[in-house]
């Protein structure tokens, strides 16, 4: 899937509706192409009351969302692998350990850094810059 800055408010929605759990999306796109914007939208898309930032520095932010349909509470993942030089410094965050799990949710920007590694169903999205 490719999004467009201004097609990110509708998409969010829209994957913010259809989440059950267990789902790991592939944020790929230029420095300021909407990544970040775009896990924001998810999250507020979710209610969630925290502030989203870039995970740049700490690589790594997880908060627990309640899903619209199946009602429930998962862990929200959101990754930024920009800093990460390889998968196995990327693996170190447990990033394994969780993904894919069905009380999870993970969102990893700069995904392409470890695409080879990725599991089967992810989600790719490219943001798309102008």
């Amino acid at each position: 899937m490719n999004i467009e800055l201004t097609q990110i408010p509708e998409q969010a929605k829209k994957i913010a509706d259809s989440l059950k759990g267990g789902e790991i999306f592939a944020l790929i796109g230029d420095l300021g192409s909407g990544k970040t914007t775009f896990v924001k939208a998810i999250a507020k898309n979710l209610k969630l009351r925290h502030r989203i930032t870039s995970p740049t520095f700490t690589l790594l932010h997880c908060f627990p969302v309640k899903l619209k349909q199946p009602k429930k509470t998962v862990l929200l993942y959101h990754l930024d692998l920009y800093r990460t030089k390889n998968f196995k410094e990327a693996k170190s965050l447990g990033l394994t350990e969780f993904w894919g799990q069905k009380n999870t949710i993970t969102f990893i920007e700069w995904a392409d850094k470890i695409s080879r590694h990725l599991p089967k169903k992810t989600k790719v999205i490219k943001f798309l810059s102008r």
